[in-house]
């Protein structure tokens, strides 16, 4: 074998050893990208198995309000659909769309029961009503604590897919970008309240 042959195949062997190393710190952030989702996934189930208890309670006091509590039902129905699509398919950017968009639709429908609420004394004090609530609360923190650290996966994955030379081998070997998943309040819950003297 001539020198230049040896060369040749050197550099080829250490592009090799490269391509591989940059796919296998690809994969291993991608894996951390779905079990980030997967504890997302533990709250979203969570919350989702705490919203029939607490219509049902409010129900018994609610009669006449069984359009909140049927959109509440409808929202959650979604909201379960949104998270087992996501779920399959955690890097999906259409499938975080529609999860933080069906768990949008969740919170302000319970919201609107939470307020409705308000204007029942005797929903308000009872018991399972206000365990309800704060387990609901407490699941909130939780998840906004999950959405941040899938987040944080994504950030490293998507810095790593995207700066050169890695980018060669992710787009090469179909590493896209994988999407952010946004906050599952709406704007208004986010705003900052207003105080007035």
């Amino acid at each position: 074998m001539s020198k230049g042959a040896m060369i040749a195949v050197g550099i080829v062997v250490v592009l090799g050893v490269w391509a591989v190393a940059i796919y296998n710190r690809l994969v291993q952030s991608r894996n951390r990208i779905a079990n980030a989702f997967a504890q997302i996934d533990v709250q979203l189930k969570r919350r989702h198995d705490l919203v029939p208890n607490l219509v049902e309670v409010a129900r018994r006091y609610l009669a006449h309000e069984a359009a909140t509590l049927e959109a509440v039902i409808q929202a959650r129905g979604r909201a379960q659909s949104a998270a087992a699509a996501a779920h399959a398919a955690p890097a999906s950017a259409a499938a975080m769309g529609a999860l933080a968009a069906a768990e949008n639709a969740l919170g302000s429908s319970l919201g609107r029961l939470m307020l409705v609420a308000e204007n029942y004394p005797e929903l308000k004090a009872d018991v399972t009503m206000q365990s309800l609530s704060e387990e609901l609360t407490s699941t909130e923190n939780r998840l906004g604590f999950a959405r941040q650290a899938y987040n944080d996966q994504v950030l490293e994955f998507n810095d790593q897919a995207t700066r050169f030379p890695a980018l060669i081998v992710a787009r090469l070997l179909s590493f896209p970008v994988a999407p952010m998943l946004q906050s599952t309040r709406s704007e208004e819950e986010r705003a900052a309240p207003k105080v007035q003297f």
